[in-house]
């Protein structure tokens, strides 16, 4: 306590007063403001929550399962990813011409991918128009398959958790000048009509190309000895 002032003998002194405790509070409109600043920014969070403290989001969750929404659960998304898959993989006449097969295998291999099937093959006309079906009706389309069948091309069928997605990754885009550096395509092409390498582009692709270009018998199951150190 402060004394302010003394008047007279035997005055007593003035007293302060305590200072007077200021308290927050969260009016209904500075609420209001609140929660639309969270509303603008929730778009930012990767990974949104659904706990007390973003209370718009858990209203947003109950209308959504009102209206019977479907959500991704993330176990099953994971469980989605660690599928093992098929894929195929072609080293087009130009990688073989230029001997870059070695080199192509040796980058699945490093990654940890499982080969299952592999043979140097001449592409028949027939063949090869049964496995660019979907771009039959495109400009390109004869080109395309005289150019798969003007040499021999190396077939080969992988296997591996995500293989098709990774792949995609490791070959790169189809115009090679567009491809990533430390891409196949990216490192070892230039030109979209000489890319070198052929990848299924999904999981269903990579089964029906597999059948396609492999007999019964050509495709083996083993099990590598590096496998436990690359998969849990």
């Amino acid at each position: 306590m402060d004394a302010v002032a003394v008047f007279g003998r035997g005055a007593l002194p003035l007293i302060r007063p305590p200072p007077t405790t200021t308290v927050c509070c969260f009016t209904p409109t500075r609420t209001a403001n609140l929660s639309r600043h969270r509303r603008r920014h929730d778009h930012l969070s990767a990974f949104p929550s659904n706990s007390n403290l973003f209370p718009q989001l858990s209203i947003r969750s109950r209308a959504a399962s009102t209206n019977n929404e479907s959500f991704i659960f993330l176990p099953h998304l994971v469980a989605s990813l660690e599928r093992v898959d098929q894929t195929y993989i072609m080293v087009k006449p130009d990688g073989v011409q230029r001997g870059l097969v070695g080199e192509i295998i040796s980058r699945f291999e490093k990654k940890g991918f499982k080969l299952t099937g592999l043979k140097l093959f001449q592409c028949t006309k027939d063949l090869a128009e049964e496995h660019y079906k979907d771009l039959k009706g495109k400009s390109f389309f004869p080109g395309l398959i005289e150019y798969i069948t003007s040499g021999p091309v190396v077939c080969m069928a992988w296997e591996g958790v995500g293989v098709v997605a990774s792949a995609r990754k490791l070959i790169g885009v189809t115009n090679p000048l567009e491809a990533e550096p430390g891409t196949i395509r990216g490192d070892l092409s230039i030109q979209k009509g000489r890319n070198v390498i052929h990848g299924s582009d999904s999981p269903e692709s990579g089964k029906r190309e597999v059948a396609l270009w492999f007999k019964e018998g050509e495709v083996v199951e083993w099990e590598p000895a590096l496998a436990p150190w690359l998969i849990e």
